[in-house]
Order: C-alpha cells, then structure tokens, then sequence
C-alpha cells in the first residue's frame, strides 16, 4: 500500500538531518579556515555563505515534515502509528492540530520545527555581525542535528502501524481535550527551544573573543524574547492544572513543572546580571555561564520528560531515548567547560564591586538567591533519583520540602525587587538611602499593622496554618513595600518632566516612560511580579469542603452557599458527560449557576474532571464534580474557596505588557528630535537604563 505523506515527512526529516549537518561542517571548516587565514580553493566566507543558506534550507524541510504529520491527523490516517495512538476521527480539530505535541515523537518534531525557525530568523539577519552569527549559526546547527537525528533514528513520528488499519484511533488524552492545551506547549517549547540562541550566542562569542559587548546586548533582546515565551508557558500550564485536574490548585512542584522552572530562573537571573557587564564591564563570568547553565537545563528538563527518571502526570512514558539526552547534555558541559577554560582571559571584569550598599551588590545578591532557588528546586527533583542510586528505593520530595525551602527565598527576592532599584551605581550615600526607603519602610510597616488591626493574625491560626498565615502577612506587607518604591521612581521622574514641559503628570509619565522603556518596562515587571507574589499569598487562607449532594441539598462556605438543582448525563460522539446543576448564593442571593463535569471519553476509555469556577478579583469558587456515590447514585461535589487566584492570572498579565514595553525597539530613537528632559540626579544614579 502507498503511504504518500509518510514517506514525504520521513524524506524531509531525513534532508533536513543531511542540511543542518552540512550546516555544522561547512559552517565550521569555513570559521577555522578564517581564523587560521588558510587558503581555500573557495574562499572560507562563501563557504560560509553556503552553510548559512543550508541552515536556512533545514527549516522549510522540518516545515514540511511538520505539515505531513498535521496532515496526517486531519484526514484521519491511522496507517501511521503516532496518528493512531494520539487521535480518532471524533477529536475536536482543534485537537487534531495539537496531536503534533501531544506524544513524544511529534513534541520532539515540534521541538526541530521551533529550533530550525530560531535558527531561520538568525540567519537571515546575518548581516547585523556577519561573524558573530556565522559563529552563533554554526553552533545551533549542532542541536539541530541532534534532534533531527533523534527523529529519524530513535523518535520517528512517520513509522507506520503494524498490521491491519484501524477504523478509528485510540484519541486524544483526555488531559490534552483543553483550549490551553493548544496554546501552553508551544509558548513553552517557544521558550525551552529559544534558550539555544543565547547559548549560541554566547559560546560564538567567547569563542572568537568578541571585542566589546555589542554581543551581550543582542544576547540580551534574544534571552528576554524566550524568557517571556517561557513566562507565558508556565502559566498557561499553571492556569491548565488549575482548570482542568481538579484538586484546587495550580502548582505543585511536580518534577516536570519544575523542570520549566529551573531554566526561567537562571535566565532572569541573567537578565539582571548582564546590565552589570553592559554598564560597569562586570560579571562576565557569571553571565556567560547563566546562559550556558540555561540552555543545559532546557536539555535536562527534557531528558527528565522523557526518561522516566521521574514520575509526573506531565511526562511521556519510560523510553531509552533518555540516554541519549544525558550523553548530548555530557557533551554539552564538556565543550564549555573547555572554551570557558581557554579563553577565560577574555572574561576578566573591569571594575570590582566598591561598596555593598549599591546596585552592583543588590545585583549579585540577586544572582545567588537565585541560584540558590535553582539548586534547592534541582536537588529536590533530582532526589528520588539520587535515593535509588544510594539505598536501591525512591524517595520524593514532596510540596512540604520544595515550600519550606521555596518561599522564605521568594519573599527575600520579592524585597529585592524593591530594594535594588534604590540603589545607585557604585555606592548609594546616605542620604540617598534615607529619602528613598523611608517611604517604603512606611508601607511595609503600615501594612502588616493594619492587616493585623482588621484581623490577620497569623499566631492564633491552627498548627498546620501557622507557618503559611505568617509568611502571607510578610508577603503582603514587603508587596506593599515595592509597590510604593515603584510608584516612587515613577512619580519622581514624572514629577521633573511635568516641570520641565507643563504636561499632566500622566501625560509626563507617559513620556519618561516612552524615553526609557527597558527601564521602565522593568519596573512594570516587577510590578507584576509583586501582584503574582500577592495572589500565591492568598493560597494560605483556602477553604474546602466535600459532601454528597442530592436534588434541593446545599453546602455552605465562606459567605457561599450552593444548593444542587439536578443532575444528569448526556453524550456526544467524542464523550459521555455526567454533571450537576448547582445554584450559587452569596450573602443570601443569586449569582448564578455552576455546572462541575465529569467526562468519560469513549476513544481512550478515560475519564476527565471539568471543573466549574466562579472567579473574582478577592475569591474563586472552584467546584469539582468527583463522582458519583455507588450506593446511592448521588453526585460527590468538592468544593474550593481560594483567595486572590485572579491576582496571580493578573501579575502574568502585567509582567508581560512590561516585557512587550520594555522590547519595543526605537522609541528613545524616535523621541530623540526632542530634547529629553533631565531626571533628578539621585534617580539617574540609582537607576540607569
């Protein structure tokens, strides 16, 4: 039988493979010949020239294979395995396009697919530092082939189902049958995939000893574009694990939650760091290996998906295909390892710090507190491994382990979100210090006493509450805190350009923001950090309640009470549904109706919790229907009441319009016809740009 679009996708994986291989070799026999100033009987820069075409080649071949699988799905052709195992003809088609993520061999196509884009975008824009990207080019081919050669190798999503064809597949994992679930995997993998730049980036760089730092900042706008890609993905699989698993909340340190991560905290750790080497020629070091440490724990976190070395509702199933993560993250280490030691001469800083009381050391307590998170979080991921390896048995780590270490660092990084930007450069002096902490210093304090005054108090909560009630009151008084310094430098430098040209504050406010947008894009950033520090605050004062309801019953509370109207069934092609209708009250009156689900899916024969949520900006309602009681035939309803969840949803909202702001390429260029109005000194010294 002939198989056309298969074997259409196994031959672009396969030309693909051979591209960004000719990509690597050419690419780097044309850098060494350069550099050794060889004669060729091509030149070395069209040599060049010829891998960076190549490199741009590979992606319309991963394109097309990408296509053929997509393809695949949509006209239901269950002759190739990955399509049986992972649609049916039923699945919504929305699913069908996200049948490309949802099992390992087309994740790791979505992966090649992603990579080979980054490495399109790059190449095309070769003229920015023909060198430095032919040297940045080279090396990301060196990933691509990896992953292409796992595709057609050890993952192929094109090899085709042994024996007679099914009529229909075994569908979509039910987990998957969600809107988000569209949208979370590839923000995620958009973020995961896009850390190669920067790391080739930086290894080009380090290679050729780049003068300078123009590298640093091109670095910098990559990291930052793959850090809010990332940024975006975890919460996105945050709100999904909130929405779609049913047990009221939406974190809760599973392996591979974690494993995303890791990264984003070597990488915002980097983003604060390079402003020191930008500005004071300092942490070279350190930069260079945040981003290799990032771009190695993307690898990681993707062996941990798919080894089976951990065990997590997110992760693929046990495969070999772990070994040949750990040997690529190996290989990995060891060349930067090597190159660091060869041309550590080139990362030798320019100033040492001269004061703990300034921007730099706020800057490198930053860093460690970070990683500090980043190895508790690793080491707690990793323990389960390490307990077998030791004593023969796995030992996990649980939410209690990862909270205890967790959020007493949160809360030290969430001060020092208000803290550095205080600082200036150098050395702050006191005087500076005592106009710009005093009115912070006044919030926290004010803050946690009128919340103990309204009563929040944390010593006559219950044992097990104690600890969580304490820690949120210190989080809602340090928010307030850095929300008042933000607004401080906001106002301060607005206050000087309204003098200066007579506009409204906002309108002033306006353009300081339009004159320094990294800047202050930066501070909307932290703004929406403090809100989402808010919001897992309020995971200290959650409530629930479980009981079985029949026709006319109620449950109570908070101030909510919800009494059950009926419950029934009902069917579709893809499912059978079983839900209950529950009238909602609060304060004694109607809001609304509520409908948690229970799905059972026909394809699969899995059953999915639909959880119904009533959401506000101080509480959600979040009702799960868990069953039915066998003896009775009556529904199980479990009811969550969360505080503040929407301020978590609302802080990702702000920290990415601050990223978006501060990316926007020109906008000091586009004002600099006008002459930009001076800010007062003490704010240029703490706070740069």
């Amino acid at each position: 039988m002939s198989h056309p679009m298969p074997t259409f996708g196994t031959f672009a994986l396969l030309l693909a493979l051979c591209l960004a291989a000719y990509t690597f070799l050419a690419g780097s026999f044309a850098l060494f010949a350069m550099a050794k100033g060889m004669q060729l009987r091509i030149s070395a820069e069209r040599l060049s020239e010829t891998a960076r075409r190549a490199g741009v080649a590979s992606f319309a071949a991963v394109l097309c294979a990408a296509f053929a699988l997509v393809w695949a799905a949509f006209t239901n052709d269950f002759s190739v395995e990955y399509i049986r195992e992972h649609t049916n003809i039923a699945l919504n088609p929305m699913y069908k396009f996200s049948a490309l993520w949802s099992g390992q061999e087309g994740s790791l196509l979505l992966w090649s697919f992603l990579l080979s884009g980054y490495g399109f975008v790059l190449r095309l824009r070769h003229k920015t530092d023909v060198r430095l990207f032919a040297y940045a080019s080279t090396i990301l081919a060196a990933p691509q082939i990896f992953f292409l050669a796992l595709l057609n190798f050890a993952a192929e999503p094109f090899s085709l189902t042994k024996g007679p064809i099914p009529a229909d597949g075994n569908g979509l994992n039910p987990l998957l049958q969600y809107v988000e679930m569209v949208i979370h995997p590839p923000m995620l993998y958009l973020g995961y995939v896009g850390f190669t730049v920067p790391f080739a980036f930086a290894l080009g760089a380090l290679m050729m000893r780049y003068p300078g730092e123009k590298w640093i900042r091109i670095t910098r706008r990559w990291t930052l574009v793959t850090w809010l890609f990332l940024t975006v993905g975890i919460s996105l699989g945050m709100h999904w694990a909130y929405a779609v698993l049913g047990w009221g909340g939406y974190w809760g340190w599973d392996p591979v939650e974690n494993a995303s991560f890791l990264p984003w905290l070597t990488a915002t750790a980097f983003l604060h760091s390079v402003m020191m080497q930008e500005k004071r020629g300092m942490m070279k070091k350190w930069n260079v290996w945040l981003i290799f440490l990032t771009f190695m724990l993307t690898i990681l976190g993707t062996d941990l998906t798919r080894s089976g070395l951990v065990s997590s509702v997110h992760a693929f199933a046990q495969s070999s295909i772990g070994n040949w993560f750990t040997t690529f993250l190996c290989i990995i280490f060891a060349v930067c390892l090597f190159v660091f030691f060869r041309q550590s001469s080139h990362l030798t800083s320019e100033h040492k710090l001269e004061s703990v009381v300034s921007r730099e050391s706020s800057f490198l307590f930053n860093n460690l507190v970070l990683l500090v998170a980043c190895f508790t979080v690793l080491f707690g991921t990793l323990f389960p491994v390490l307990s077998e390896y030791v004593q023969g048995s796995k030992v996990t780590m649980g939410p209690p382990f990862f909270n205890k270490v967790a959020v007493p660092i949160g809360l030290f990084l969430l001060a020092l979100t208000g803290i550095g930007p205080l600082l200036a450069w150098r050395a702050t002096s006191l005087r500076s210090i005592r106009r710009n902490f005093i009115l912070p210093c006044v919030a926290v304090l004010g803050t946690a006493i009128i919340l103990m005054a309204t009563g929040m108090h944390p010593w006559s909560a219950s044992k097990d509450d104690l600890e969580g009630q304490l820690y949120a009151l210190v989080c809602f008084s340090i928010g307030a805190g850095v929300i008042v310094a933000i607004a401080a430098e906001f106002l301060r430098g607005a206050n000087v350009v309204r003098t200066q040209t007579g506009k409204s504050l906002p309108i002033a406010a306006w353009t300081l923001m339009m004159r320094n947008n990294r800047r202050y894009g930066g501070y909307i950033v932290h703004f929406g950090i403090v809100i989402l520090f808010i919001g897992l605050a309020g995971g200290a004062f959650n409530q629930q309640h479980e009981m079985e309801m029949g026709f006319g019953d109620s449950l109570t509370i908070g101030n909510y009470k919800l009494v059950c109207q009926s419950y029934t069934e009902d069917s579709n092609a893809n499912y059978d549904t079983d839900f209950a209708l529950m009238d909602v009250y609060r304060g004694g009156k109607k809001i609304g109706q509520m409908t948690p689900e229970r799905r059972f899916y026909t394809a699969s024969q899995t059953t999915s919790t639909i959880v119904a949520i009533h959401s506000t900006v101080l509480r959600d309602l979040y009702v799960i229907f868990e069953g039915r009681n066998n003896d009775t035939n009556r529904p199980i309803i479990k009811v969550f009441l969360n505080p503040l969840v929407s301020w978590i949803w609302a802080g990702v909202a702000i920290v990415f319009v601050g990223t978006v702001l501060a990316l926007l390429p020109g906008l000091r260029a586009q004002l600099s016809n006008k002459p930009a109005p001076a800010e007062p000194r003490e704010l240029v010294a703490a706070g740069g740009d």
